[in-house]
């Protein structure tokens, strides 16, 4: 246990894993209770809480479990509630939700474009909209937010819902920044760029040629110059970072986490 975050509580959107392995929400709820934080994992998926919950359980740490749609308001209006009558404050909202949409205008539909921007934007409006009255009454908060460098880059093959919404989250990031800031609210960024997580694995396999996954990851490595794409870790440390008193005076900022990438575009 260290003590980045200690008497911290936070929400954690996006907690379970999207599949085998480490979501970024998934690594960022563990890390932020072994800094000492008391966490409320949310998401849409039982079943992936559960294997979170249980993995902060065994290390001691405090969590519970709630399951959301976070694109629907009355549900994270209700979570928020819950979260502070559970612990009694809310210090902290890091947003994980997020899925990945492949085309371009003519090739998505309405409904892929729709339903990109409910889960990538509007989950966070929400969530923003509900958390911040509560800190703005304890006059702090943090807020986090996962967008991707796809936000201010084109990143090899087209998905323009995805960049879009992305590119949304930015602006909504640093609105908030800027008009609460006097009311002790911290806004802040965080962009990946190519990441090894479970959320690339299905969209993807086939974006690269054939080869599948193997050959997905052997392209999307050789693209970045560190030589390996990133992994959940990386945006968890990053989102730490930000949450934490060592970010005190940071508000409003885009925290590239890419190896480099964004450097090459």
């Amino acid at each position: 246990m260290g003590g980045r975050l200690k008497n911290r509580v936070a929400i954690v959107t996006g907690a379970g894993s999207s599949g085998p392995g480490w979501g970024n929400g998934k690594a960022a709820a563990v890390l932020f209770a072994r800094e000492g934080a008391k966490v409320l994992a949310v998401d849409i998926n039982t079943k992936a809480l559960e294997e979170t919950l249980a993995i902060i359980s065994s290390e001691g740490g405090e969590c519970c479990c709630y399951t959301a749609d976070v694109s629907q308001g009355d549900a994270v209006r209700t979570l928020v509630e819950h979260c502070v009558q559970q612990y009694g404050s809310l210090d902290l909202l890091h947003n994980n939700v997020g899925i990945l949409s492949v085309g371009g205008p003519p090739e998505i539909s309405d409904d892929v474009w729709d339903r990109t921007m409910a889960v990538n934007v509007r989950s966070m409006f929400l969530t923003c909209k509900y958390a911040l009255p509560v800190m703005m009454q304890q006059g702090k908060g943090v807020i986090v937010n996962v967008s991707s460098v796809a936000s201010i880059r084109y990143t090899g093959y087209p998905s323009v819902a995805y960049n879009a919404s992305k590119g949304a989250v930015n602006q909504l990031t640093q609105n908030i920044a800027v008009q609460y800031a006097r009311n002790g609210v911290r806004a802040n960024c965080v962009l990946p760029g190519l990441m090894n997580t479970p959320m690339i694995q299905q969209p993807l396999q086939n974006t690269y040629g054939a080869g599948g996954v193997e050959e997905m990851i052997r392209q999307r490595d050789a693209l970045v110059p560190m030589g390996k794409m990133g992994d959940s870790w990386d945006v968890a440390y990053a989102s730490l970072f930000l949450a934490s008193d060592e970010a005190r005076y940071i508000t409003g900022a885009t925290l590239v986490v890419d190896g480099g990438l964004t450097c090459k575009f």
